[in-house]
């Protein structure tokens, strides 16, 4: 059986500015941390806008070193749609780099593996484009901020 190629499209560029995060503790399944989104916008050729302040990234930090991201924010469109963003993924890399991750220090992108799969809700009919498809998303965390470049596919 032959197997087709994944294409895919790219849809835009989140950048989103974090708070520094606030941390839960060690819990039986690692250390919970809640990362504040402050704001941002989206770019590229199929969605722009900003990203409304509010929303937070919640991370299980796992003993294997693994980060599971779960991020819920709002999108407002530059034509006032509202879109609500779920977008779950991994981030992990060497165990140094990790731990500089961790602390809040700039690390290569190329040296983490950060990959999300952001799934969207609205109900502007111009959008509804966003509900029918998958969406891969390709992190990079910086200092003070998150991109997200997003690929419908």
């Amino acid at each position: 059986m032959e197997s087709a190629a994944l294409a895919s499209e790219f849809v835009a560029l989140v950048e989103v500015a974090v708070g520094p995060p606030v941390s839960l503790g060690p819990g039986p399944l690692g250390e919970r941390r809640i990362v504040p989104i402050l704001g941002g916008r989206i770019a590229g050729p199929r969605l722009m806008g900003e990203v409304l302040p509010g929303g937070a990234d919640f991370q299980l930090i796992r003993p294997d070193g693994v980060a599971e991201i779960e991020a819920r924010y709002t999108l407002r469109l530059a034509d006032g749609a509202l879109v609500q963003v779920t977008n779950r993924g991994l981030r992990h890399a060497a165990p140094e780099d990790m731990a500089r991750l961790l602390r809040g220090e700039a690390v290569p992108p190329d040296r983490v593996y950060f990959r999300t799969a952001p799934a969207f809700e609205t109900p502007a009919p111009a959008h509804a484009w966003l509900t029918r498809s998958l969406f891969l998303g390709l992190g990079e965390r910086r200092p003070e901020a998150v991109l997200i470049r997003i690929y419908a596919v």
